[in-house]
């Protein structure tokens, strides 16, 4: 694992300015749109296949299903395949198995990992991000193809035995155990390869697909409660706690992050929270989460009524829209405020499948768009912006271990509700894609690897 993350993306290739890698991803995504518009009977042709794969999909337990990207585009990227007997799927910190997607056939599972059996995986935005190729630590740690996907739960089905470090610092499981947890990438599949730091027995009051509603969500919702300055929460109100304005606004209050980051702010005595939804049929959800005020930006204006729940302003604001409301998010901060940004939704198309020329056209306006902040501005209002994508935290699992065990700990206690989930099938995925990049689903969507429908 290590050096992994220390590659980062300062070392990226310019053509006029841009990096070739967004450019090759436009360029093939308007191919998939043009064939798939006008020359469908040419879509097999792209489609790439690896050797990994086989024809042979009669069931065998040694053989793994899953969902490979072999190149940006639209749905028709979105491929279940049979591998080869004895390959699994891994993640890109598994690299002393072999190098992502796949483990080499029948390789020995070293002590810090397990082979899991997965019962079910979750749909986020990022995969969606990550099949148009437009998802940075994707393309840097893996390339293509890619099994996308990062929230897993499933059974024990074997345990490392190689002798690696010093395996008391591993979480202890057996074989049978039922355990949920977090791969970066490769969990759009039904065994996967995961180290034992990245997974915790589920609650016998979880199902599997309740268990892997929580992982890639909780865990981005506390970071970004930490990096607000509100966890941990010391007894002695250290932090940011003892600040008289603790008001926080959460764009996106009923999806996946945003529930979760409801129900912690909750935890941690922040307050008033007010939840921003898009359509009337999220706000009941957003209530019953713990919001104290929900904005319905479809019939409200956002920032008037933002303005009327805390007239002060607010102490932090969560951000993952982007373009279309970053601005006034930073404008409606408290002296002291922080601005919690993870992701760009209102850059991307919603509700479109494939990314056509004018999609591109309309994203590089929007990026052009974009928000600048002020360094002198920052300090003078006493304001910060920080910004975060745990995908790229390889080398920081044991921050993401600590608090992982305080979400188990609030769910054990009753203290975190499971967000609505819509169930589906491996095999309808690319429903899955497109219900998510509509905007209106609610919770989280999981799909289920079983072989029956």
């Amino acid at each position: 694992m290590t050096g992994i993350a220390g590659k980062k993306q300062n070392n990226k290739r310019l053509i006029f300015g841009q990096d070739v890698e967004v450019l090759l991803a436009a360029v093939a995504n308007i191919i998939s749109w043009f064939v798939t518009k006008f020359l469908p009977s040419l879509l097999p042709y792209l489609l790439p296949s690896s050797p990994e794969e086989t024809r042979d999909a009669s069931p065998d337990a040694d053989r793994t299903r899953c969902v490979s990207i072999g190149r940006p585009g639209g749905l028709e990227q979105l491929r279940i395949v049979t591998l080869r007997k004895g390959i699994a799927t891994i993640g890109y910190n598994v690299r002393h198995v072999g190098p992502p997607p796949y483990a080499p056939p029948d390789c020995d599972i070293p002590a810090d990992c397990i082979l899991l059996k997965n019962k079910v995986f979750s749909v986020n935005y990022a995969d969606c991000c990550i099949r148009w190729g437009l998802y940075d630590s994707a393309k840097e740690f893996v390339g293509w193809p890619i099994v996308p996907g990062f929230d897993v739960a499933g059974v024990v089905e074997s345990i490392g035995s190689t002798s690696v470090g010093n395996d008391s610092k591993f979480q202890q499981f057996n074989v049978g155990d039922r355990v949920f947890g977090c791969t970066l990438f490769g969990a759009y599949s039904n065994r996967v390869i995961v180290p034992k730091i990245q997974l915790r027995k589920i609650p016998e009051n979880l199902s599997f697909a309740e268990a892997a509603a929580f992982p890639a969500v909780s865990l981005t919702a506390l970071y970004a409660l930490h990096l607000a300055g509100y966890f941990p929460n010391s007894p002695c109100g250290g932090g940011r706690n003892k600040f008289r304005n603790k008001a926080i606004l959460i764009h996106s209050a009923a999806g996946g992050v945003g529930s979760l980051l409801v129900q912690i702010s909750k935890i941690l005595g922040l307050g008033p929270i007010v939840g921003v939804v898009g359509s009337s049929s999220k706000v009941d959800e957003a209530k019953m989460l713990g919001c104290d005020v929900v904005i319905d930006k479809s019939k409200e204006n956002l920032w008037s009524v933002a303005e009327e729940a805390s007239p002060f302003g607010y102490s932090t604001i969560m951000d993952a829209n982007g373009v279309s409301t970053l601005k006034q998010s930073y404008d409606h901060l408290a002296p002291s405020g922080r601005l919690i940004v993870f992701g760009f939704h209102s850059n991307l198309p919603m509700g479109s499948a494939m990314l056509s020329p004018f999609e591109w056209i309309r994203m590089a306006k929007k990026v052009v768009s974009m928000p600048k902040f002020d360094a002198m501005d920052l300090t003078v209002s006493n304001k910060a912006v920080l910004g975060f994508n745990l995908s790229f935290f390889a080398e920081e699992i044991e921050v993401l271990s600590d608090q992982f065990d305080q979400i188990l700990r609030w769910i054990e206690e009753g203290k975190l509700r499971c967000p609505r989930i819509v169930e589906m099938h491996m095999n309808e995925v690319a429903e899955a894609h497109t219900l998510i990049q509509s905007g209106k689903s609610i919770g989280k969507i999981i799909l289920n690897t079983t072989s029956g429908h």
